[in-house]
């Protein structure tokens, strides 16, 4: 699979992506469960317990549903796949498919360090793979089309780039000072507004 002869059109690996996303963002939802039965006070208990579930599922839709528009562009510059793209991609889906895991240990587990630390881990290998499939389609360009990035593919590196370098970074933060380092990935939202502006400028 690692070879890198031209294989045909994106469009199959794009459908692929999209059935692995959608299923992923359907799994996020079976955590969420009241047994039946309960009397006032043990279903009102039960609602808050679910609270946890429902921010580490908010926060887990987001950050698959951010990836999906990313896949679906990055592959909009995609004329031809090869081994390379290919195994990359899958290895890119098969952490997309994965992402419940770690929602599940953050929603239940969430004050365990190790548990942020496995979810910032995750989403950062998830980044990982696009990045590598666009550098595969740089040093590559006769499996690109004949559009590119309004701003450039520099510039579109870069927007992936922090992706990985935001989630890595609060990998030992966490394992250190557990769910405070979830804070730092809120810086992820000025950078990508300013990369966004610089994208305005350049269209």
């Amino acid at each position: 699979m690692w070879k890198s002869n031209p294989d045909g059109g994106p469009e199959r690996l794009v459908a692929l992506a999209d059935g692995v996303f959608a299923i992923a963002i359907t799994l996020l939802v079976l955590d969420f469960y009241i047994p039946r039965g309960l009397g006032s006070q043990k279903y009102d208990d039960a609602l808050q317990e679910l609270i946890p579930n429902l921010g580490a599922y908010a926060l887990s839709v987001l950050v698959l549903g951010a990836f999906w528009r990313e896949h679906r562009r990055i592959f909009g510059y995609v004329r031809q796949v090869d081994g390379q793209v290919i195994t990359l991609s899958i290895v890119g889906l098969s952490i997309a498919a994965l992402l419940p895991f770690p929602t599940k240990l953050l929603s239940e587990y969430g004050r365990e360090p190790e548990s942020v630390a496995i979810y910032a881990v995750a989403v950062a290998a998830l980044g990982a793979a696009d990045l590598a499939v666009v550098l595969v389609l740089l040093r590559r360009p006769w499996l690109r089309g004949a559009s590119e990035p309004p701003e450039g593919f520099g510039l579109f590196v870069l927007d992936l780039s922090v992706t990985v370098v935001v989630f890595l970074a609060s990998v030992p933060l966490a394992l250190k000072y557990g769910q405070s380092a979830m804070w730092l990935w809120l810086v992820l939202a000025p950078v990508k507004v300013a990369i966004g502006r610089q994208v305005q400028r350049a269209r």
